[in-house]
Parts: C-alpha cells; sequence; structure tokens
C-alpha cells in the first residue's frame, strides 16, 4: 500500500453553513456565481458529509451547527454532545438527582428566595431547547420552590424569524396548568442584541443583558407578550433575535431582579455564547464593564462552558468527552499546524477544533481577525480576503505541514434569511477559495474543502417563508491535489460524515490515524 508524501501543506477549508441541496430556488449556493469552487467539484474527487444528527452526536433528525461540525471534524470519531447528553438527563430524571439541583433546591426553599433562568430561548435544540425548561419548572414546583423568574434571549435564529410569542405563550399556559404559582417572565431581548455575545466579540451585548436582566433597567411592559407585540407593531419585520429589550414591571417597578440568595439556571447546553455571562456572574476580578453590585447567587451552567478552567462551578450535566483529537495526533508526530477565522468563528476553528480545549497543541499558531460589529448583511462579504491574506502568507512561509480555515459567510450571513447578501458572501469565498489553491498547488500540497453544517443552501422554508435556521443536508468534501499523490488513493465506499476527516488528514500527512477513530474517506491503493 502507498504511503502519501506532500512537498506542499494540506489545507483544510472549511466553508461555515454551506450544505449541498438540488433546489435553486431559494439556495444562495447555486445562484450565486462559483466559478472556483462549481469547477473544483466537478474536476476532483467530491464526497457528500453527513453533518447533522447521529453524524456529529446529536440526537436523530437534529440540525448542525458550528461547535458539533468542528468537535467532529477534530474528534476523528462521534462524541455524544451536550445536547444529547442533556436530553437524556431531563427526560430521565437523572438531572435531578445531581447535587447542583439538590443545591439549588436546598438554597432557594431555605431563603424563600427565586429561582431565574436565563438563556436563548425556543426548542431550536442547537443552544437550548424550551422543553428542558418546562420540565424543571415542573419539578421545581414538586420540591417546593415558589418563585421562579425567566429571562428571555429571543430566538429567531435556529427557529423561524418571527416565532414568538409561541414559546412565551407556552409557558404561561405551563404555569395556569400547575395551577398559577408565582413563575414569570421577567424580561427578554433579541439574542443578537444581548447578553449572547461570543468569543468576547462585543461585551456591550453582555452589559446591556446585564442592565436589563440582573439589574431591571430598560422600557417596561404589563407581560412578555405585550413587548412583542408592541416591537412588532413598531417593526413589523422585525427578526426575533433583533428585538430590542424589555423589562417585566408591576407598578413601575421590575419583577425579577437577580438578587442575592437567589439561583440562577443558566439553559443554554452550548458553551459559546452562555461563557460570557457566566464570567459576569461567577468571577471576582472582572473588567469587561461596570456589574454595580454584583449579587452573590448561586450560578449553575446546563454543562461547563469552559473545560479548561470549570468555568462555572455548578453544572447539571457533565461535557462531552474528546479522547484524542487530530491536532494532538499530529503535534505529537512533530506536524507543525495552523488555523485562522475572524473573530465569530475563531472558537469553532480553534477551542471547538481542538476538543473544546483552550490549550494550544505544540507547534500550532492560531491567529484571529476582528470581525465587524455591523450586522453582517451589510458587510456579507466579512472579513473574507483579510483572513485568506493571513492564510496565504503562512502557506508561503513553509513552517506549516497542516493549516486551517473557517470562512463565516454562509453561516452568519445565512442567518439573515436574504438572498442577496448570502449570494454575496458565497462569492467572496469563492474568490478566497481559488487565491489558496492557486497558491497550494504551486508548492505540491492539498486543499480539502468542506462544510461544517448546511445554511445558506436553504434560505426559505417549504411554504416559502425566511430560513433563518441550519439544515441537515450534507456538505461536500472536496479533494483539490493535482500532485502524483491523486494517483494513490480514491474515494472509499461508505457512509461518511465529519468524523471521518480526521483519519484521512492524518492519512494524508503520511501518518497512521489513531486506532479508535472512523475510517478514512479515502482508500490508498
Amino acid at each position: 500500500m502507498s504511503k502519501l508524501n506532500y512537498d506542499g501543506p494540506i489545507v483544510l477549508v472549511v466553508m461555515d453553513g454551506v450544505g449541498l441541496s438540488d433546489e435553486t430556488e431559494h439556495n444562495a449556493v447555486k445562484q450565486a456565481h462559483l466559478e472556483t469552487l462549481n469547477d473544483l467539484m466537478q474536476k476532483y474527487p467530491c464526497a457528500k458529509l453527513g453533518a447533522a444528527g447521529k453524524y456529529v452526536g446529536v440526537p436523530d433528525g437534529d440540525m448542525g451547527n458550528s461547535e458539533v461540525g468542528h468537535n467532529a471534524m477534530g474528534a476523528g470519531e462521534i462524541v455524544l454532545q451536550r445536547s444529547a447528553a442533556v436530553e437524556d438527563a431531563v427526560n430521565t430524571g437523572k438531572i435531578f438527582d445531581t447535587q447542583t439541583w439538590k443545591d439549588i433546591v436546598t438554597k432557594v426553599t431555605k431563603n424563600g428566595s427565586t429561582l431565574h433562568f436565563m438563556g436563548i430561548y425556543s426548542d431550536g435544540n442547537i443552544h437550548s431547547n424550551t422543553d428542558h425548561l418546562e420540565k424543571m419548572v415542573v419539578r421545581a414546583q414538586k420540591d417546593g420552590i415558589q418563585h421562579i423568574r425567566v429571562h428571555a434571549l429571543i430566538d429567531g435564529r435556529d427557529v423561524p424569524p418571527q416565532s414568538e410569542p409561541k414559546y412565551i405563550q407556552r409557558f404561561e399556559k405551563l404555569v395556569a396548568d400547575l395551577g398559577n404559582p408565582d413563575y414569570k417572565i421577567a424580561s427578554g431581548g433579541g439574542r443578537m442584541v444581548m447578553t449572547a455575545d461570543r468569543y468576547e466579540n462585543d461585551w456591550g451585548m453582555v452589559e446591556l443583558g446585564w442592565r436589563t436582566s440582573v439589574q431591571g433597567e430598560g422600557r417596561q411592559f404589563a407581560s412578555a407578550t405585550e413587548a412583542i407585540e408592541t416591537y412588532r407593531q413598531e417593526n413589523p419585520g422585525l427578526q426575533d433575535q433583533y428585538m430590542p429589550p424589555f423589562v417585566i414591571a408591576e407598578n413601575g417597578e421590575a419583577i425579577g431582579k437577580i438578587r442575592t440568595g437567589d439561583a440562577l439556571i443558566y439553559i443554554d447546553f452550548r458553551a459559546d455564547r452562555a461563557v460570557e455571562m457566566a464570567q459576569a456572574f461567577t468571577y471576582n476580578d472582572f473588567d469587561h464593564f461596570d456589574r454595580g453590585e454584583r449579587p452573590d447567587i448561586y450560578f449553575a451552567g446546563m454543562t461547563e462552558y469552559n473545560e479548561d478552567l470549570h468555568v462555572p462551578e455548578h453544572v447539571l450535566v457533565g461535557s462531552p468527552v474528546f479522547r484524542h483529537t487530530l491536532t494532538q495526533h499530529l503535534a505529537e508526530r512533530g506536524i507543525k499546524q495552523y488555523a485562522i477565522s475572524e473573530t465569530v468563528k475563531f472558537g469553532h476553528i480553534t477551542y471547538y477544533f481542538n476538543g473544546n480545549s483552550y490549550v494550544v497543541p505544540e507547534g500550532e499558531v492560531e491567529e484571529e481577525v476582528a470581525s465587524y460589529l455591523e450586522p453582517f448583511n451589510t458587510r456579507p462579504w466579512m472579513k473574507s480576503a483579510e483572513i485568506t491574506d493571513k492564510l496565504v502568507d503562512a502557506i508561503k512561509s513553509n513552517k506549516y505541514k497542516f493549516l486551517r480555515i473557517n470562512y463565516p459567510g454562509g453561516d452568519m450571513v445565512g442567518h439573515f434569511a436574504e438572498m442577496e447578501p448570502t449570494i454575496n458572501a458565497m462569492e467572496s469565498i469563492d474568490i478566497s477559495i481559488k487565491r489558496i489553491v492557486e497558491e497550494v498547488n504551486k508548492l505540491g500540497g492539498i486543499t480539502v474543502i468542506t462544510a461544517d453544517h448546511g445554511n445558506a443552501e436553504e434560505l426559505a422554508d417549504e411554504q416559502g417563508n425566511p430560513k433563518t435556521s441550519h439544515t441537515t443536508n450534507r456538505v461536500p468534501c472536496i479533494f483539490v491535489d493535482e500532485t502524483k499523490n491523486a494517483q494513490k488513493y480514491q474515494l472509499a465506499d461508505g457512509d461518511f460524515g465529519l468524523a471521518n476527516l480526521a483519519s484521512t488528514i492524518t492519512l494524508l500527512a503520511g501518518e497512521e490515524p489513531d486506532a479508535q477513530w472512523l475510517p478514512p474517506i479515502i482508500d490508498l491503493k
């Protein structure tokens, strides 16, 4: 059997949110002028990889996302993800047997205080699921908790863009069925406006969430439904994810301020949009904004949001276990690596790819380019050119054998469900890929082009309504190889997913894959 040996580098290009679909009408990938990408898919071996459900360790039928997609690429095996683990813990009741849940019940009932819930508020099951919250509310009543307040980050991103007040009304019906205890929604606002920043791109979002949810400052309404209906009247096209903040008040006083002695469960099981608020509540040394008088509360996460630093200290469900990642495997063999993206996906191509770890593998260089703070549909090219400049420089340096890049546009712009900007995003990526492929080919390397999940290929649902969420479609995996090695392998037979990439990259690097990994997508001749 031949062993592969490239003079040049192995470059992994991740087109975030770019899936495969034969439909054209609402498909920005097909409607865009992608001269390079279309040519590469026709000319070189191209596999179609599973990037949702069982292929990435989430419940079957669930869409993929950037977290689990990059986890799978880097892990080399199917790792049971937080969403599946939390689903199991809630449905079996194991979550209520944890010391964390017992401590929350003891603290709140002893103090006669309030249990707060905060997080992305929908059943999209990408960051969180309101079904989990509702089951915890039912159990909380059985356990004697008298006061509950919910601080809802309105979604409209992993679910249809104008879903509310569906989830709010569902909660209100549940409370009515429980006999109308003192359980209320206390505050809210769009997930892209407050609280749910990620990768420290905009701490101002977190500060706004703190002022709204913790301190009860902001525009007041009698109910969450009134708030949403009012904002819709003022701006009929407003997407839920951009809903302005609101505070529920009675007699001019916010009903849900978070006070010393309370407890709070952050309902997100995904880390990236939860960890900054977790830090704001739990860090003594904190300088990102003035918290005022920080309430002394019992803060718990559905899972850990930073496994290296164990943030938060108290969790309800354990984190995924990554045994031996691709980057560890290559580092142990002396292979130098390079990773780059812009801020909004930097953590995915580094932290998530490295098995939910901020520890940089030996010999790896990670580079971040600051993302725009303006809405991405007004800057749909994003930082494609800038990150490509830096990647090309890294390729030319001959310092690295394995390099990887994430282009966020298909996902971040696709989440607006607007055709023209998403086409623009795809075309800027296409131009960038051409530059990478030309440079890699000059040096005698190989470019592997894939995606972490779908989005841009499906911007409307079956009724023609805007679709801002991810998809369950397969994603491409193109092997752009102009070297003599191209004659030494072929696409293997089988049903492959993103987790098969680790063994594939290792094989391309001329090394033996980890024995526990899934098999490679290619067979050596």
